[in-house]
């Protein structure tokens, strides 16, 4: 007899239904799930099933299968198994550095060929407290060191924290680790049935450009190289070979000089790569 899950009388997800949907979730977007995850991915899953009234994961997978299903239902499948864990002004090191090395160094060197705008990219952007830090970042250095305009393109997986970074309201614990000098220039305190959240000014959020990209898409459709490339505690999720044509897709999309930052538990450490380290998480297209 199958066991029932208690909290939404489900069958339990069997090993076998595991490994058939952390397959699909692999080949659709790269993201290896490892059999540790079968208790998360069983209840992100089961809201899902509610929903839809579908009665078993099989059918469910059955679903995702049919036209309908690939048309309609495997982004909200995508949506449901990605992590979205962000802040404001996250691993502070990063945007210190940014500020009195890379963007001073980039500046001087782009201005010398004449190019007149940085394009930096905040890849895994979930529900954008990091473009919106660096949009913040990048438009209170340029007032003081007048240089190239800069824009962001923020990208991720998920429609559903897309949707949240467009809006770009957060609560009054979001925003406690933005510097009051910040709070004060670039956010709006909300009123009425707002009180308690507030929304990111709009000169701030003409800066970022939102879109939805999948790792897996051939060269991720972005036409512009970037000088600053944010992937920060994301190819933790992806095997060693996915990480490895990551970090070369990203190389190739770097201009020369340009960086990359990865998230604090992350390294190339093991993969080959082009990259020039210049300090822990920080890597250097030479």
């Amino acid at each position: 007899m199958q066991k029932v899950s208690i909290f939404l009388n489900l069958p339990e997800m069997t090993d076998r239904e595991f490994s058939k949907f952390s397959k699909l979730i692999q080949d659709c977007c790269g993201i290896k799930l490892t059999p540790v995850k079968k208790i998360m991915l069983s209840g992100r899953l089961s809201k899902r099933l509610r929903k839809l009234r579908i009665t078993s994961f099989s059918r469910y997978y059955e679903y995702l299968q049919s036209s309908r299903g690939k048309n309609e239902e495997l982004t909200q499948l995508l949506d449901a198994v990605t992590t979205n864990k962000t802040e404001f002004f996250r691993e502070p090191r990063h945007f210190t550095l940014l500020i009195q090395k890379i963007l001073p160094e980039l500046i001087r060197k782009r201005t010398r060929f004449g190019c007149n705008k940085l394009n930096i990219w905040s890849a895994g952007c979930s529900s954008g407290e990091e473009p919106y830090t660096l949009s913040m970042i990048l438009s209170d250095f340029m007032n003081s060191n007048p240089g190239p305009a800069f824009s962001i393109l923020a990208t991720d997986i998920s429609t559903r924290m897309l949707s949240n970074a467009v809006n770009a309201i957060y609560s009054e614990d979001t925003i406690k680790s933005i510097p009051m000098k910040f709070r004060q220039q670039y956010l709006l305190r909300g009123i009425g049935t707002r009180t308690g959240y507030y929304r990111v000014v709009p000169e701030i959020r003409r800066c970022v450009t939102f879109r939805r990209l999948n790792f897996l898409d051939t060269n991720f459709g972005i036409h512009n190289q970037m000088d600053i490339i944010f992937c920060r505690n994301v190819i933790i999720y992806f095997d060693r070979c996915m990480q490895k044509l990551l970090i070369d897709r990203f190389y190739d999309q770097l201009m020369p000089d340009g960086y990359l930052l990865l998230g604090h538990s992350e390294s190339l450490h093991g993969i080959d790569s082009r990259f020039y380290p210049v300090e822990p998480t920080i890597y250097k297209k030479t």
